[in-house]
């Protein structure tokens, strides 16, 4: 009388394996989307003669911009 009982507790458990996979999988693709597109960090000092850009220039903008710190 267990197998009875303890078949379909082994279906809904099955099936909370394959919803969990197919979180991770749809995750995954999410942040394959969101991630960066291999763009470069470029240095703002000395790429403009004459114009002198500060440390606190330099923070203040890390502070306004939209991705993290690496």
């Amino acid at each position: 009388m267990k197998t009875i009982e303890e078949t379909p507790n082994i279906d809904i458990l099955k099936k909370i394996g394959t919803i969990e996979k197919e979180i991770v999988d749809l995750k995954l693709s999410v942040l394959k989307k969101l991630a960066p597109a291999g763009k470069k960090v470029v240095k703002l000092k000395g790429i403009l003669k004459g114009v002198q850009i500060t440390d606190s220039d330099i923070c203040s903008a890390k502070k306004h911009s939209r991705t993290p710190e690496p």
